[in-house]
């Protein structure tokens, strides 16, 4: 049936439009425009349009005034509180790394954090963002908790985009590298409290670089508009 093929369609926009978001393909703040999505995918608009219905229903896509659907831009308040789960789901794979990881996955967290040492010499902020997400991966399964991996896992994923801000700030790969170094240690020496104290610390460190990056996009949206609005006035007036 025509409905039923539209939804179908629709879902498969959308899974992919969430999957570019969640992966960082499409950035805070960027607009989705609904004819170019209808060329991208070689379709009609109306499976289009659903498909950016489902979205701002989820909260990963939002309507804004004069400039159509974006990718979703979080208030400060909001992204305080994802930061806030966030540092409390990593902190507890932290503590809980610190106890149950295996003599071989030590060994392969310490690995990993050499490598990052050498991105980090080098300025290298391509590969140490790629080492950073091995880096906590490697955290997350040395908790031996699967729901907690995957529950921390998804989390990340959909505050990706606003993590990798932080690589943005001067001399932030340094910084980054060090706090992975205690938290390295204090997961070595088996000292749980430590290592969970530190990774939610690190995690709070992230969050005041992300909400600096909303307020810029946030700043460059409001000029945007402005100028939009400035040349409707004069097209008008012409």
């Amino acid at each position: 049936m025509p409905g039923n093929r539209v939804l179908t369609l629709a879902e498969t926009v959308r899974q992919q439009l969430a999957d570019d978001i969640l992966r960082g393909g499409l950035a805070p703040g960027a607009r989705l425009d609904e004819i170019g999505l209808a060329k991208r995918f070689n379709l009609s608009r109306t499976p289009v349009r659903e498909a950016l219905r489902q979205l701002t229903a989820t909260g990963l896509v939002e309507m804004r005034p004069r400039r159509g659907v974006i990718v979703s831009l979080p208030s400060d308040s909001a992204l305080a509180e994802m930061f806030e789960v966030m540092g409390e789901l990593e902190a507890s794979c932290a503590r809980l790394a610190a106890l149950r990881m295996s003599p071989a996955e030590r060994i392969r967290l310490e690995l990993v954090h050499k490598r990052s040492r050498d991105a980090v010499r080098n300025s290298d902020r391509d590969s140490y963002r790629k080492i950073n997400f091995e880096f906590h991966d490697a955290i997350y399964r040395g908790a031996h908790n699967a729901y907690l991996s995957s529950t921390t896992l998804g989390m990340r994923q959909r505050i990706a985009a606003f993590r990798r801000a932080q690589f943005t700030i001067p001399d932030r790969l340094a910084k980054s590298y060090q706090e992975h170094d205690a938290i390295v240690t204090a997961v070595l020496r088996a000292d749980a409290e430590t290592a969970s104290e530190l990774m939610r610390a690190h995690v709070n460190v992230v969050r005041v670089a992300s909400s600096d990056y909303v307020h810029e996009l946030e700043r460059a949206a409001a000029l945007s508009d402005g100028s939009a609005s400035e040349e409707q006035v004069e097209g008008a007036s012409g």
